[in-house]
């Protein structure tokens, strides 16, 4: 079976407030199980690292809006 891709993740982050709550606090841990690209898990890891200095509801927030524009279409 194939492991779940970006569009999923992004999906699932957009939907359920827990995943993306755990995707703020642990992303590593979060896209293990994902089959993400280089460039792909990069991307996420940059994106939390740019929410890093707000609350974790802020945080939260700020991912998502960044996840939304590069990846939703």
């Amino acid at each position: 079976m194939e492991r779940p891709g970006i569009r999923e993740l992004v999906g699932r982050a957009m939907l359920d407030k827990e995943f993306l709550a755990e995707l703020v606090r642990d992303p590593a841990a979060v896209l293990a199980g994902y089959g993400l690209e280089a460039e792909e898990r990069a991307a996420v890891m940059k994106a939390v690292a740019r929410t890093g200095k707000t609350s974790d509801a802020e945080r939260t927030r700020a991912l998502q809006t960044i996840m939304m524009k590069r990846w939703a279409t």
